[in-house]
């Protein structure tokens, strides 16, 4: 018991807590103690003095007026003014006695319960440490190896203390993994499991995910210079990315793709080849929607409903650019929507959209009377 505190820095050390953090769990290890042994109903106090490398324990009992009904109802809490002037003559209601409990005088049992409770407290406030620590990490990306893929299409992946889970609905669609196999997924969040204990719920498929991959593969993003204001993916297919820039001497669209589209492309590659536009936002929702729903060319847009939850725009499209403007399978549309916070409605219109002509159907011209004209 005379180097219990030196142990106590001893395994602090051992396993990666803080001294202070270990001192606390012992704190709660020697009140646990003390309940065993001299009652559950009493109030103990802990001090710890590290100039000399000690502890002591103490049993408390508060001082009350001689007609107050506690101390015969909680004995073991309470105590009257005149029994308490036994112990000294100055004492007052509200004051307390405190007699110092030593554990060396309950033998083995006393040390065999105390190691016990540390063990256990020791091993609480590490488990919480460590929650604490991805706790900070969720939204984040992380980095793994991965150690089994179960019947389900569960990947279990093994990253730092703990194991991580990416489920069969959190995986891109058509990808797959294998033991050994480094894998990169965005932290969802952290939850423990009364049979697996604690764990990482890991996705693939969230917007989040596709905008940190963003953030690591573009330094205008991640500098701040460049915003990613909102994101829409359907894993594995297509996504639309919004970005902001706040200089003017920053082009936010060609800073996110990069010098012959090696940033997006990186990005694309770790999706699986996802196709990603990028699209500057406008805080004008027509301006917005018209540029969310791009290839296509729209003629109109009405806001509805502008100022409440269920907000609709009503584009006009003419026929030859509605197919581009719904996209194969309604990918294109409904991305727009999930992008803008809009309800998309598109109002097919009359004409069609102008093409400038071709380089092919353009015929030489051999009448140079326009260019004689310039030299008369």
């Amino acid at each position: 018991m005379q180097k219990i505190l030196s142990i106590i820095e001893s395994m602090a050390h051992e396993k990666n807590l803080s001294v202070e953090s270990a001192m606390e769990a012992f704190k709660e290890a020697l009140l646990q103690t003390a309940r065993r042994l001299e009652g559950e109903e009493n109030e103990y106090e802990v001090e710890i003095d590290y100039d000399t490398q000690s502890y002591h324990l103490y049993k408390v009992l508060t001082v009350v007026e001689n007609d107050d009904s506690r101390a015969e109802e909680e004995p073991e809490k309470y105590i009257t003014v005149d029994e308490a002037k036994k112990y000294d003559e100055e004492i007052e209601p509200g004051d307390k006695i405190r007699s110092e409990i030593h554990l060396e005088d309950y033998g083995r049992t006393a040390a065999a319960n105390l190691f016990q409770e540390l063990e256990y407290h020791i091993q609480r406030r590490i488990e919480q440490e460590i929650f604490e620590k991805y706790k900070a990490k969720v939204g984040s990306i992380i980095i793994g190896t991965v150690s089994r893929v179960d019947d389900a299409g569960n990947t279990y992946v093994e990253i730092g203390e703990l194991k991580g889970i990416l489920s069969l609905r959190n995986r891109i669609k058509g990808e797959s993994f294998k033991t050994g196999d480094t894998l990169k997924a965005l932290l969802r969040f952290v939850s423990i499991d009364p049979k697996y204990g604690m764990h990482l719920e890991l996705t693939r498929t969230a917007p989040k995910f596709l905008e940190e991959l963003m953030k690591r593969e573009v330094p205008e993003i991640q500098d701040g210079a460049v915003e990613i204001i909102s994101s829409a993916r359907i894993p594995g297919e297509r996504a639309k990315v919004a970005l902001k820039a706040d200089r003017p001497d920053i082009d936010p669209i060609g800073a996110a793709v990069g010098q012959r589209g090696v940033r997006i492309n990186a990005v694309s590659d770790e999706l699986c080849g996802e196709n990603i536009d990028c699209i500057e936002y406008s805080p004008i929702p027509e301006i917005f929607i018209t540029r969310a729903l791009s290839p296509a060319v729209v003629q109109n847009v009405k806001i509805e409903n502008p100022n409440t939850a269920e907000q609709k725009a009503i584009v006009d499209i003419t026929a030859d650019q509605k197919a581009k403007a719904i996209g194969k399978s309604g990918i294109n549309i409904r991305l727009a929507s999930m992008l803008t916070k809009y309800q998309i409605e598109l109002n097919e219109v009359e004409g069609i959209v102008e093409r400038a002509p071709s380089a092919e159907s353009q015929e030489k011209s051999k009448d140079l009377s326009a260019l004689e004209n310039l030299f008369k």
